[in-house]
């Protein structure tokens, strides 16, 4: 088995940062104030609120594939929905719960220290309502799992109506064959992206059996998270302004 890289911390301006023995920056926290989503493309990986009726957001099983800082994990969590993460280094989920105010598991919270993919093969089908996927080593070139047969165990978790989002970092044409990948398993009109953050990360959403509401709609459900969720700094307005259907 590969050798696992070592978790280290670092702080500057009042941010914590989660590195896997490299600079890279895996996640953040704004020590101040823990529950902000300090990373933007962490903030779009939580675009999928869109994409869910605004009366349900609490409801159901949120799963996500890649710990990080645990953010998505906190905020899902403090959303309301039963949450599991799935993440395969050790030394990642101690750093959660010693720097990153990741609580320990309860009734709607269990951590799993596993492999993804492996997982996902066990998992209950259509079982999760959300799933977000961040899978990247300590070199950061490409996800760690993103093959089709990947993507159709991502696919087979959801429920009907259920969303799933993915960070999608690097070169450009490691971007869109890992999204030509993801439009075969949940076909085309069914994946959106946003446009890239500056630092290069692309957000992409797909989900199984979603009808999406006209704008009046879409408008209502962007203001209603800003104004519930106004903590956290979820700019949803914004998205609804970054957001396109897939296309080649």
């Amino acid at each position: 088995m590969t050798e696992l890289p070592a978790v280290t911390v670092s702080e500057h301006d009042g941010v914590r940062y989660l590195h896997l023995d490299s600079p890279w920056v895996q996640g953040a926290m704004r020590i101040a104030s823990p529950r902000w989503v300090e990373l933007e493309y962490v903030q779009r990986m939580l675009a999928w609120l869109l994409w869910r009726p605004s009366e349900a957001l609490g409801e159901g099983h949120a799963v996500q594939l890649g710990l990080g800082a645990g953010t998505v994990t906190r905020f899902c969590r403090q959303l309301g929905l039963r949450c599991t993460a799935v993440e395969l280094n050790p030394g990642v989920i101690r750093a959660g719960r010693q720097w990153f105010r990741l609580p320990h598991d309860d009734d709607r919270l269990e951590i799993v220290n596993d492999d993804a993919q492996a997982w996902l093969e066990h998992a209950a089908a259509q079982s999760a309502q959300v799933l977000c996927v961040d899978l990247y080593d300590h070199e950061a070139a490409a996800p760690v799992l993103d093959s089709e047969p990947f993507y159709a165990l991502c696919r087979g978790l959801l429920a009907h109506g259920g969303v799933m989002s993915v960070n999608l970092f690097g070169r450009r044409a490691s971007f869109a064959a890992s999204a030509a990948r993801i439009v075969r398993v949940f076909g085309a009109t069914q994946v959106w992206r946003l446009r890239p953050t500056r630092e290069g990360n692309t957000v992409v959403i797909a989900a199984r059996g979603v009808t999406v509401p006209d704008r009046e709609t879409l408008l209502a459900r962007a203001a209603f998270i800003e104004r519930h969720y106004g903590a956290f700094g979820l700019p949803a307005r914004k998205w609804l302004r970054m957001v396109q259907p897939w296309s080649p």
